[in-house]
């Protein structure tokens, strides 16, 4: 792929709201096939489109990209054919299969904008959408329709449409509703709703917190603070309430649901691999064993005893 089809892949990841890693080449030392500039896309299922390397180097790539999908930080990865101390603000890994050389690639997550839905054409609604933009996040007008990419669902009509769209956020799934309404009538409205109390509590009403708010402008920034007190400290501690056993876990950052990959050890060469549908594996004693390398699936098959397995 040329880059500037990588980039206009990236610019279609980004306006779709699909989360990747930008991972670029920022040294090479030979031998290795890839060069200082190369680049690469890394997306949640594991795909890679671009190049930053061979076939051992891109398993490195893609199962350190695919954590840090999970916590959202930046690394800069130096991946090596021998054992190296650690380096300050790198990390380090061995690749014994390597052709010989060494690589450095910064890995950046693209994570989109928390969304924020608002239901309403009310001067507060308003200003909920235009304190999301000035905050980083996507506000966007809401009326009907799926919720499950939602964020975050503020509904602020004041009476209309108020039950189902609240309804609908809470099974959805949806991190933070909030109601903008009165104590009297955000209680009356919450307890006719057809949900257990349970769900009910979930609601916030009056949304926001209690910063003395009277303007349409500040009762948006109390909903937002409300939103920022209550998101978790650590992306990796909370699971989505929707997962479903069999399904990979899920975890948040800040906002945004992302799946923990599934991960093995190559008995041959200990790299970690990641476990998608391109993973190299093999039966062995009614067992898969997986790989991240031809080479390193034909040494294991010939000679399995050679390669114990922890």
């Amino acid at each position: 792929m040329s880059t500037p089809a990588l980039h206009e892949r990236a610019q279609s990841l980004r306006d779709h709201r699909v989360p990747f890693v930008h991972a670029r080449v920022v040294l090479a030392e030979r031998p290795t096939s890839a060069k200082p500039g190369d680049e690469a896309l890394i997306t949640a299922d594991g795909t890679i489109e671009g190049f930053v390397g061979g076939q051992c180097a891109e398993s490195t790539v893609r199962s350190q990209s695919l954590s840090l999908l999970s916590s959202g930080d930046s690394m800069l990865l130096r991946i090596a054919p021998n054992p190296e101390a650690d380096q300050p603000g790198k990390t380090v890994v061995h690749n014994p299969c390597l052709s010989g050389g060494t690589l450095e690639i910064f890995l950046e997550p693209v994570l989109p904008a928390p969304l924020v839905s608002v239901l309403g054409d009310s001067p507060i609604a308003s200003a909920l959408r235009d304190v999301a933009v000035s905050l980083g996040y996507e506000g966007a007008a809401y009326s009907s329709g799926d919720l499950g990419a939602a964020d975050a669902v503020v509904v602020a009509t004041h009476g209309t449409k108020e039950e189902e769209t609240l309804e609908a956020a809470v099974r959805a799934g949806v991190p933070y509703v909030g109601l903008i309404a009165s104590p009297k009538r955000g209680a009356a409205v919450v307890g006719s709703l057809d949900l257990t109390e349970e769900e009910k509590a979930r609601i916030r009403y009056p949304a926001g917190l209690d910063i003395g708010a009277r303007t349409p402008a500040e009762i948006a920034l109390s909903v937002f603070a409300q939103m920022v007190s209550e998101r978790p400290r650590d992306p990796r501690a909370p699971r989505d309430p929707q997962h479903l056993p069999g399904e990979p876990p899920m975890t948040r950052v800040g906002m945004l649901t992302v799946l923990e990959p599934d991960t093995s050890i190559d008995p041959v060469c200990g790299m970690t691999v990641t476990i998608d549908a391109d993973a190299l594996v093999a039966e062995v004693d009614g067992e898969l064993v997986y790989f991240c390398c031809p080479a390193c699936r034909r040494a294991y098959v010939a000679d399995p005893g050679k390669y114990p397995r922890s």
